[in-house]
């Protein structure tokens, strides 16, 4: 299984990015698709994921802001990032909970994409 994330770039405080993130692969079923982002300096933290049935968690400090949506039939993930702000900068990481052909439940990572939030 290998996801592909893209659309991070450059972009100036209070504008609007979209990442994507496809998955490809051979597998049963997707059951939690999210993003996650690492800052210079800090942790990985969670920015938003998608349960099966469509529920969705935010974390707090982008919860009006960010939109995060799911393409089930593509097995794509987007995320609609709204009011940027300089702290949003960081590596952008797409992760999925994967059963697998063999029925396992497996984790995998994307590489990343870059968003940097600066005028």
């Amino acid at each position: 299984v290998q996801l592909q994330a893209s659309g991070g770039g450059l972009v100036q405080p209070g504008g609007s990015l979209k990442l994507s993130c496809a998955a490809s692969g051979k597998f049963l079923e997707i059951n939690i698709m999210g993003w996650y982002r690492q800052a210079p300096g800090k942790e990985r933290e969670l920015v938003a994921h998608m349960m099966t049935r469509g529920s969705t968690d935010y974390a707090d400090s982008v919860k009006g802001r960010f939109t995060i949506s799911r393409d089930f039939a593509k097995n794509t993930l987007y995320l609609q990032m709204n009011s940027l702000k300089p702290e949003d900068t960081a590596v952008y990481y797409c992760n999925a909970e994967v059963i697998t052909l063999d029925y396992y439940k497996r984790i995998y990572w994307g590489k990343g994409t870059l968003v940097t939030v600066s005028s």
